[in-house]
């Protein structure tokens, strides 16, 4: 019999059966389905199904999480549909079709600034110190700033300015490279192009706008002539710039002989690219990003201002939620260069505050449930440091009225922002460290706005969740067998013996790699930051290398895609380890597996090697996590996160 026939025959029944099934695959620990009708699959039923730790959609794909033997589940799931499983690849093309036009240019959008997003944020921090210690007057009666009485800070002043403007003035250089990457072109000609718009041999692009007409320099062809201007700081531009190249390029490859694809193709793609990007696109994508600024600076300065807030404020959190908030990122960075400065940005922050806040109300309620705890606290933490997505999906859509108190809460808190027209300097930490892209006379009306996002969700879903919450819900019991009658005879007495004869042993497990542990609440995936596979920890690595923990067999490895395996104990405690965040994408390229399904491994044995240039060039963080799927019985679990290690020595946990 089938060890998964009652859970396979539940979830293919609650998910819609065969005809709502476009596609199916698996990655280490989930199965990842595209739907004809996602409104079809019963989540709450499916939830409640036993091997199952939870549900979640993305990108189109309605994802179930099994855990380790995700494997073995797919291929009876498979064998009962009576569907042929298809590759990752496969499914993620199918998920395109579950969205609209719309979504697929938001989901494009989003999937270009997502890997620079952390330089726009570091570039927000910085512009933010420069503030502090050059615009803020704190000195001698508030009539200097730190940069006018120090050398020291005047210099680190001027210092800090050379990152803000790589990152700032020079973002078309890494919006080309990430339609590049994204689109599987050559991404140095995407860099090459980037470095054409914002070229010292051009009229930067700040200064157009007080240069008089006759003063800009031009090429001339004789028979016509092109003006010399850059595009720092565009984003329109760039991008429509970007896509010319890659196109060109797709172009050429197919038309090419492969062996002169080498010298023609970059040629035939960059030089015209580089002429359309100037003359045509260039021109056209500075007109459509002034348009759009213009268009929400109007918004937010208008007579309907409050209300352009309080809808914004209501709704950014749902829209996180679909993925489309990264539109935002360009609107924002097209408002910083046209206006010096965003009044979304700040409203953007007060947003992860108010959810942060509804969180932090569901954890005082439930603080008798350990088990909700786990998840409230690493939540409630991110949010309040700008990253929701743990707070969205993991507690306050789980429980519906959390999500809309701090809809409520960040509505409120905009109206003010907007109202007293907070504005910040830059895109840059979102939740309570935002206000250090803010501009400093408008602290105090910041800080007004964040302690509204934080008491009214707050006190809503603490009033709301006093009456809503059941009993199971805020206090979790779990059953204790630790305690033994006292036995009367020899009997009784030989089997407390066996019984703590058999009680798991205190295991130790070192450090899988070379570099830095972190909580697991810090990994940029909600299936681990939230802890729906077990307590357990992070690292983000120095080297190439991924070691044994400990004695172990192997239960478990992607053998297609060699990005993670699964360790069995003698005990019974199993471990996962995930190399990389989104990984699975890059079908093993890059990784080696040194081991194999039913090995046995000592403490130290080599797993498994990867490339870090690799997974940094698909665009993936290298954050590799141990998760503790299957205690056995361990009732308490130590991480040592927060400080360097090295492989096979370092102690980075105790099990006991």
């Amino acid at each position: 019999m089938a060890k998964y026939q009652e859970d396979v025959k539940a979830l293919f029944e609650q998910i819609g059966g065969k005809a709502n099934i476009q596609a199916v695959s698996h990655c280490m620990t989930r199965m990842r389905f595209v739907l004809v009708d996602p409104k079809k699959a019963n989540e709450k039923a499916i939830e409640n199904i036993p091997s199952v730790k939870g549900t979640f959609t993305q990108a189109g794909q309605y994802q179930v999480i099994i855990g380790n033997d995700v494997a073995n589940f797919y291929q009876e799931f498979t064998k009962y549909a009576g569907i042929e499983g298809v590759s990752k690849d496969a499914v993620k093309s199918a998920a395109k079709t579950n969205q609209n036009p719309l979504q697929r240019i938001m989901g494009a959008l989003g999937e270009i600034f997502a890997p620079i997003i952390p330089a726009l944020i570091c570039g927000g921090l910085v512009l933010g110190f420069r503030n502090i210690i050059g615009e803020v007057d704190l000195l001698n009666g508030r009539t200097q700033s730190l940069a006018d009485v120090s050398q020291f800070w005047a210099g680190m002043y001027s210092f800090l300015w050379l990152i803000g403007e790589a990152i700032f003035h020079f973002l078309p250089v890494g919006i080309t490279w990430s339609i590049t990457k994204k689109m599987g072109t050559t991404q140095i000609l995407g860099i090459v192009l980037g470095l054409t718009l914002i070229s010292p041999q051009l009229l930067n692009g700040f200064s157009v706008a007080t240069t008089a007409a006759a003063d800009i320099p031009v090429w001339d062809f004789g028979f016509a002539q092109v003006q010399m201007i850059g595009y720092q700081g565009q984003v329109v531009a760039a991008i429509l710039a970007g896509f010319v190249l890659v196109y060109l390029e797709k172009f050429f490859k197919k038309i090419c002989p492969e062996v002169i694809s080498m010298v023609v193709v970059p040629f035939c793609a960059l030089v015209p690219a580089v002429l359309i990007a100037h003359t045509v696109v260039g021109p056209i994508g500075w007109q459509i990003g002034d348009f759009i600024a213009n268009i929400v600076n109007m918004g937010l300065n208008s007579s309907f201002k409050l209300l352009f807030a309080a809808l914004f404020g209501l709704f950014y959190a749902p829209i996180v939620m679909t993925g489309l908030h990264h539109m935002t990122n360009a609107i924002d960075s097209q408002l910083v260069n046209t206006y010096d400065g965003t009044n979304l940005w700040p409203m953007i922050a007060l947003s992860n505050i108010a959810q942060g806040s509804a969180v932090l109300a569901m954890s005082i309620l439930q603080k008798r449930n350990e088990r909700a705890q786990q998840v409230n606290i690493p939540a409630c933490i991110s949010c309040y440091l700008g990253v929701t997505e743990p707070a969205l999906f993991g507690v306050n859509m789980k429980y519906g009225f959390p999500l809309v108190c701090g809809m409520i809460g960040s509505a409120c808190a905009a109206i003010i922002s907007i109202g007293t027209n907070v504005t910040a300097i830059s895109i840059g930490v979102g939740g309570l460290p935002g206000i250090l892209s803010i501009y400093p006379e408008y602290w105090l009306n910041f800080l007004l706005a964040m302690a509204v996002a934080i008491v009214v969700p707050f006190v809503l879903t603490f009033i709301i969740g006093s009456r809503k919450l059941a009993k199971e819900e805020r206090i979790f019991e779990p059953k204790h067998t630790n305690t033994v009658a006292e036995p009367d005879n020899l009997a009784a007495v030989q089997a407390q013996q066996s019984m703590q004869a058999a009680a798991p042993c205190l295991v130790e497990l070192k450090a899988i790699c070379d570099g830095r542990t972190l909580p697991l609440s810090e990994v940029p995936d909600e299936v681990f930051s939230q802890g729906v596979m077990g307590e357990g920890m992070a690292f983000e690595p120095s080297g190439d290398t991924i070691y044994a923990p400990t004695d172990a067999d192997v239960s478990i490895v992607m053998e297609d895609s060699r990005h993670a395996c699964g360790l069995a104990l003698a005990d019974g405690t199993e471990l996962l380890i995930h190399i990389g965040i989104d990984t699975v994408d890059m079908n093993g390229d890059g990784f080696t597996l040194f081991v194999y399904e039913g090995d046995h491994v000592k403490a130290g044995d080599k797993l498994i090697t990867f490339s870090p240039d690799k997974i940094a060039a698909a665009g993936h963080p290298k954050t590799t996590v141990l998760v503790v799927t299957e205690p056995s019985g361990h009732k308490k679990m130590n991480f040592n996160t927060g400080i360097d290690v090295k492989h096979s020595e370092t102690v980075a946990a105790v099990l006991e």
